[in-house]
């Protein structure tokens, strides 16, 4: 006697890893910024009206900065992965994804390599920048330059693509971010490393909020 079976149902893995994969950049920017300000308020001797929080890689606790780096770099490759469908067919459906990615491969070098102790931090550090830089350090004067620069032009490319979609006001606030974060980052005035931490803040807050917005517009997969 023959049985009849009803077939397997497919699990829509691909999607279902793509659409979780999106969490990612949900929890990259909250959990660097976190991270870092408990850094700041805690590790002694840690001036942020002086000190980029880059120097924060060095002395004792120093790995949990080169491993802030790291994990939201990480994230942020994976939410550049996940974000890729999402923008298939548009305008910076290719820039988009690519750019998010190198914002993560920014921060991931970041991590890799760390910048030298510098103006008194950590404790014995020199009162100035070293007279000669480390190779790991010099490697790290390229990394956040590499990051920013690609989320500056990820914010812009992305503002076009919304602006064509008929979101104004999505396209409009993401310019603003952009322009608010190459301002923040010009080397005259005073409190720069202060301004540093604000564009951080400022970009990967509008990585979260992007990334909380497509993932609330995915279908559900079961």
């Amino acid at each position: 006697m023959t049985v009849l079976t009803s077939p397997t149902p497919t699990v829509p893995t691909a999607p279902r890893v793509r659409r979780q994969a999106l969490l990612a950049g949900v929890v990259a920017g909250p959990l660097f910024v976190t991270t870092a300000v408990l850094q700041i308020l805690t590790r002694n001797g840690f001036d942020l009206t002086r000190h980029p929080i880059s120097l924060l890689a060095n002395g004792p606790f120093g790995w949990v900065q080169s491993a802030n780096f790291l994990v939201a770099g990480v994230l942020s490759v994976i939410f550049a992965y996940a974000a890729a469908p999402q923008l298939r067919g548009g305008r910076g459906a290719v820039a988009g994804p690519v750019l998010l990615a190198g914002y993560g491969v920014g921060l991931i070098t970041a991590g890799i390599f760390k910048a030298d102790p510098a103006m008194g931090f950590p404790a014995g550090a020199p009162a100035g920048y070293p007279e000669h830089l480390s190779t790991s350090s010099i490697i790290h004067g390229f990394a956040p330059p590499l990051a920013f620069g690609c989320m500056v032009a990820a914010c812009f490319v992305l503002a076009g693509r919304f602006a064509r979609d008929g979101r104004r006001s999505a396209a409009v606030v993401t310019r603003v971010v952009a322009v608010v974060c190459i301002l923040l980052t010009v080397p005259v005035g005073p409190l720069f490393s202060v301004r540093l931490f604000v564009s951080v803040v400022l970009g990967f807050a509008w990585v979260t909020a992007f990334a909380v917005s497509l993932h609330r517009h995915q279908p559900s997969l079961g």
